[in-house]
């Protein structure tokens, strides 16, 4: 069982709180979309699952149902009680948490995998991804609600109209695709925004092998590169990369950085270096 509109609006009435416009806190109040996520997030029995942003707990509630263990994070100390109230009796585990500050290794010790599934809000889900990828190899695959534009971002591919320096990221930790669409009218409060389900998967080694190039030295070149989009990469990259590393890479030095793919930044930060 899942909380509908009625349930969510019932509860908040009961312990006297609403959304908090602040944390950008928006519950999906319609059972077959939370369904539909926990489907999407690929997991069931054996699997465990951690959850941010867990709220209420209609998509934890969802996600228990799968047969998956479940630990909910959630920050807002105002909704505790109500999550604890709701999903604590199917057997999910509730943290007190802040994903951008949690010891996230200390919260997934005891396992090995770990699926991520959350709804994040717009000021949290680029850099919270991009971390959990860098740091936390423990998260396997995620599935994230994140708002549409945000969404095509981390899964943008060279040549479209999101593709930046976070797509390159993603790109080279995992593999990336948006998988469904979420209306406004499922949430309440209603956001003016439509939002997007983007799944990301670990790849098994860096799309760049570290031993040739660094991540550290690639992003920087990938910045710089985004930075100024709209130059050639012979101007946005003066001064990090020579004519003769544009050769010996096989990139055109008149290309633009929306145009290069995670293996050909790999290639040119690699022999800038040399």
């Amino acid at each position: 069982m899942t909380l509908s509109r009625r349930d969510v609006s019932d509860l908040l009435a009961r312990h006297g709180t609403r959304p908090s416009r602040a944390l950008g806190q928006n519950f999906v109040v319609d059972p077959n979309t939370v369904r539909r996520i926990a489907r999407l997030a690929e997991v069931g029995p054996g699997d465990h699952v951690v959850e941010v942003g867990a709220g209420l707990g209609s998509l934890t509630l969802a996600l228990r149902e799968t047969g998956a263990a479940v630990t909910a994070v959630e920050v807002d100390t105002r909704l505790l009680p109500l999550l604890r109230e709701v999903v604590e009796p199917v057997g999910a585990t509730v943290v007190e948490a802040d994903a951008m500050t949690v010891d996230w290794r200390a919260l997934l010790a005891g396992q090995p995998r770990w699926s991520l599934v959350a709804n994040l809000p717009y000021n949290v889900a680029t850099p919270l991804v991009a971390d959990l990828l860098d740091t936390v190899p423990e998260i396997e695959a995620m599935l994230v609600m994140v708002q549409r534009e945000v969404g095509e971002r981390l899964a943008a591919a060279p040549g479209d109209e999101g593709y930046g320096a976070v797509s390159v990221k993603v790109a080279y930790w995992a593999t990336a695709s948006v998988v469904g669409r979420v209306p406004a009218t499922v949430f309440l409060p209603k956001p003016k925004v439509e939002s997007a389900l983007v799944r990301i998967e670990r790849r098994p080694a860096p799309a760049v092998d570290p031993a040739v190039v660094g991540p550290d030295a690639l992003f920087a070149l990938v910045r710089a590169g985004f930075g100024q989009r709209r130059k050639m990469l012979r101007r946005s990259l003066a001064g990090l990369v020579d004519d003769t590393a544009f050769v010996a890479a096989g990139v055109p030095p008149t290309a633009r950085a929306e145009e290069l793919d995670v293996v050909a930044w790999g290639r040119l930060a690699a022999c800038a270096k040399r």
